[in-house]
């Protein structure tokens, strides 16, 4: 019964690596290091079987994100991905959204984009990009752009524009000196 599963596996990182280019191939190959020093640990009894479970739902739910977004844009890149449960939010967020009113692609406080929620295992899980400061700096200059001129742009939340990709593209050529 073991080797049918490994040997699905071993199917699934073959399909893996020939459908995704090298950055997304590495950071599915770092969800699954991730996965076995969780089931290492609870091998060996040093965490909780609730601890297992949440991060165990919690990597499988990273990983079909990175998934869906590597086969949504066909790029190569992926953006730091943020997995929480509800009882997680304040993990990134001082006053947590309401997930109900999130929409996809949704910015929040200029430092995370809604993707969307993820059920994994028995858990649902809200998964955020955290964009990079350039994206950071950009989206603060639009608002100032559109706030009224002398008055401070009060949002926390910016919406994506329609069609506008959830990453965006990387240099693909080497930079000049």
């Amino acid at each position: 019964m073991s080797f049918g599963a490994a040997s699905g596996q071993g199917k699934r990182a073959a399909r893996a690596k020939s459908e995704f280019g090298p950055v997304v191939q590495s950071y599915l190959g770092y969800l699954r290091a991730q996965q076995e020093v969780v089931d290492d640990r609870v091998s060996r009894h040093e965490v909780s079987p609730d601890y297992y479970r949440r991060n165990s739902n919690r990597i499988g739910a990273l990983r079909q994100m990175a998934v869906q977004t590597a086969r949504e844009t066909r790029n190569d890149y992926l953006p730091e991905l943020e997995a929480v449960a509800l009882d997680e939010l304040r993990t990134l967020f001082d006053e947590p959204p309401d997930v109900e009113a999130l929409r996809v692609s949704e910015t929040l406080n200029y430092t995370f984009r809604f993707l969307g929620a993820v059920r994994s295992g028995k858990e649902k899980f809200y998964l955020f990009a955290r964009l990079d400061p350039f994206e950071q700096a950009e989206l603060r200059k639009k608002a100032a752009s559109r706030a009224p001129s002398g008055g401070r742009s009060t949002s926390v939340s910016v919406p994506a524009a329609a069609g506008v990709p959830v990453s965006r593209p990387r240099r693909t050529s080497a930079p000049e000196n």
